[in-house]
């Protein structure tokens, strides 16, 4: 993808990473969604006209419900990622944790040596839901190494070596290019299921208008022993 201002609006909706940044996924799981605000009172029903008033009950006062905050805390459980490659192309890039911009959007590197791992999703290596890395497709003078990601062969081994050393291999299911208008339904950012690496950047046509690719090319992996 782009490197320019418009080009870092990696997704068409920035109402997805929005939700994500709130702990829900994009098919909006309410289980993750901050709760609404606890009753402090718990009240009766009101005697029926003429009849002497009935005492109600004695109601312990409830206790207060945390409220889960809107950005969850970065997973520590397992090491961070530090680089991806991807087996047979020059894809080879140095990862570094990423959040959520002012809008909606999420954060990516503005070069082209590395990649964003979400670090409020699961970490590579985690047993479940999918670690979503992206990088940018081009600069403004040249094609980067993940422009091939769209070739990429079901098989090929993907490569993550995280903050202490170990290693994470994932096999390649497959690559898909999908409009960005439709992305967010896509489940990309899923927190529960299989283990999976999603690894992204941009593709299909380029539309000059909205200065952006019309497409995101999404590489799904699969983890291997």
């Amino acid at each position: 993808m782009p490197r320019s201002a418009a080009g870092r609006r990696f997704w068409a909706s920035a109402a997805l990473l929005a939700a994500l940044a709130a702990g829900t996924t994009a098919c909006g799981n309410s289980a993750d969604a901050p709760p609404e605000t606890a009753p402090s009172t718990v009240s009766s029903s009101a005697p029926a006209t003429g009849a002497a008033p009935v005492p109600a009950p004695s109601v312990p006062a409830p206790s207060a419900i945390p409220i889960r905050p809107a950005v969850p805390e970065a997973q520590t459980s397992i090491p961070a990622p530090v680089r991806i490659q991807v087996e047979g192309t020059g894809i080879d890039l140095e990862v570094i944790p990423v959040g959520v911009e002012d809008n909606g959007a999420m954060t990516l590197p503005d070069n082209h040596y590395q990649a964003g791992w979400y670090q409020y999703g699961p970490a590579p290596g985690a047993g479940s839901g999918s670690s979503v890395l992206a990088a940018h497709v081009d600069s403004r003078t040249e094609q980067l190494p993940i422009a091939g990601l769209k070739n990429v062969a079901a098989g090929t081994i993907i490569t993550v070596t995280r903050e202490d050393g170990s290693l994470q291999r994932y096999a390649t299911e497959q690559v898909e290019n999908i409009a960005k208008r439709s992305l967010d339904g896509h489940r990309l950012f899923d927190r529960t299921g299989e283990p999976r690496l999603k690894l992204v950047t941009c593709g299909g046509q380029w539309l000059e208008a909205q200065d952006d690719y019309e497409d995101n090319v999404v590489l799904t992996a699969a983890p291997v022993s």
